[in-house]
Formats: C-alpha cells, sequence, structure tokens
C-alpha cells in the first residue's frame, strides 16, 4: 500500500506502522523553513514510516537525518522509503527511544509523538498501531521526554530547535528556552480532554 505526502510517494505498513497524515506536512514545511539552505543533523524522532525523515533529507541535500522511533517495522519501513527516494546515504533509521539511538549531537528535533490519553478511544485511529496514537495517563509523557532530553544539552547542538506537531498544530522552539513549549501542551492536553 502506498500514499502520497508532500508531494512522493511512500510505502506504507497499515496495522503496522502508523500511517501518515496530510496535516504532518505543515511540521515538514516548518522544519524546512527554520532550517533554510544550511547543513544540519536532524533527528526525526517517533519517525514512522519515515516521510518526515526522507522528505526533509529529499528538499535539502545538506541535511543528514537520524530516524529513530521504537517500533522495529517502523525502521525497517523507514529505509525502505529512504532507498525508494535515494537518501539511505543521508537518513540513518534507528531502532530506540527518542533520542537515545542517536550517536552524535543534532541541531534540530522535528517529532510527531502519540499525544491521546490511552483513556480516550477515537474510532478514527482503530487501524492504526495503538502504540503509536495513545499515551499513558494524560498523554504527554512522550512530548514531556523529548523536551526533557532536549534540554540536557548532550544530545542537542547549542542553539538547537525542536519542532513538533502536537493536535494538528505545529509549535517550535529553541531546546534551551522550552518552558513556553512545555506550557503550550499542557495548556492544549487540558482543553483536548
Amino acid at each position: 500500500m502506498e500514499t502520497t505526502f508532500h508531494h512522493r510517494s511512500f510505502a506504507l505498513a497499515p496495522g503496522r506502522v502508523f500511517s501518515p497524515r496530510a496535516t504532518t506536512e505543515r511540521l515538514v514545511d516548518t522544519a524546512l523553513e527554520l532550517i533554510g539552505d544550511e547543513a544540519k543533523t536532524v533527528a526525526d524522532v517517533g519517525a514512522g514510516s519515515g516521510v518526515i525523515a526522507v522528505t526533509l533529507a529529499a528538499a535539502n541535500p545538506l541535511l543528514e537525518v537520524w530516524a529513530t522511533d521504537t517500533s522495529a517495522a517502523a525502521v525497517e519501513l523507514t529505509r525502505e522509503n529512504a532507498s525508494r527516494h535515494g537518501v539511505t546515504d543521508r537518513v540513518h533509521a534507528v531502532q530506540g527511544d527518542l533520542l537515545a539511538p542517536v550517536p552524535i549531537p543534532v541541531d534540530v528535533v522535528v517529532a510527531n509523538l502519540p499525544y491521546l490519553p490511552d483513556s480516550l478511544h477515537d474510532p478514527r485511529y482503530n487501524a492504526e498501531p495503538p502504540d503509536a496514537v495513545y499515551a499513558p495517563g494524560d498523554g504527554l509523557g512522550p512530548y514531556q521526554r523529548l523536551l526533557n532530553a532536549c534540554r540536557e544539552g548532550k544530545l542537542v547542538s547549542p542553539g538547537g530547535l525542536v519542532v513538533i506537531q502536537f493536535h494538528r498544530e505545529v509549535r517550535a522552539a529553541d531546546c534551551w528556552q522550552l518552558e513556553d513549549l512545555r506550557a503550550d501542551l499542557e495548556k492544549r492536553s487540558l482543553a483536548a480532554a
């Protein structure tokens, strides 16, 4: 099965790997705008099918992208999609949690992580792997852990950015000024509940 994302064709694995949505194209657009035409190292955290990582690399030949996911099926699919678009030399798909498998500091972190509370069942996502949609408790755990990892400074270069999608909206912040972003996520989570 296939889909079109950002004017490119990608392989999918329905039921095994989350299928990308058109709303995530705004995340890619925002990241590309912030990066410009510079050479950067990017981490796509929770890469899923790899559409974000591959699209970024295809759009900017100066980017090196580390695509991480806890799912072996997602890592495999990301590699397949990177090969399809000729960017395997710059898209490194690795299995692991958040930024842990990335061996070098990155300049930009992009993420579209699970954020719906596990107590909230949304029938629109019945065909998706539950761990790609739902997070324990209020749903903010994965993003809070990512923001904490970004703040530690060992994994993100000075002046690094984080760009995330949360409830179909894109948010960006300097990795060392994350309190406003954290407060915004908590406020939006409460409003959505």
